[in-house]
């Protein structure tokens, strides 16, 4: 079971978070379900992820999640991680850098955990890098590590 999730209760103690772990979030399972309906709202119906019959002859054995599927999920783990409280407003900034190492074949179960790795002045507000860091129960590397960025307003 994942630990609380971490609370920052001003800007400053966001600050000196600088460079800390955020803990472990719990498992999530990805099904086909989840798959078919990325597949649905993104329009890429790629074999690999929603034809189970023509991808267990495939590369992967299965069918696999998009790599785009894991990215979108970060917004639904991080609150699991951490919140920043005393906040008007947060909002997602974008993402600096994307990687997918491993591949997230169906029925897999992900984690995910973070580190703050940056907090600056900016655009009126306080900007936020993390580096999170999914992972598949075992395998035996990442299945995405993304550097994202929040902007926080007081």
């Amino acid at each position: 079971m994942s630990e609380q999730p971490r609370v920052f209760a001003s800007l400053d103690e966001l600050r000196a978070a600088v460079g800390e772990q955020l803990g472990w979030t719990d498992w999530l399972e990805i099904d086909q379900k989840r798959v078919d309906l990325f597949a649905e709202a993104t329009g890429d119906h790629q074999w690999i992820h929603i034809d189970p019959q023509r991808a267990a002859a495939g590369p992967f054995g299965t069918t696999i999640a998009h790599g785009f599927l894991t990215l979108s999920l970060i917004p639904a783990l991080t609150p699991l991680l951490f919140r920043v409280e005393g906040v008007k407003m947060g909002i997602n900034y974008g993402v600096n850098k994307v990687r997918f190492p491993a591949t997230v074949p169906v029925g897999s179960r992900l984690r995910a955990t973070a580190v703050v790795a940056e907090v600056t002045e900016a655009g009126g507000g306080v900007q936020l890098v993390t580096r999170v860091t999914i992972e598949r129960e075992g395998g035996d590397k990442p299945v995405c590590v993304a550097e994202t960025v929040a902007r926080f307003y007081i």
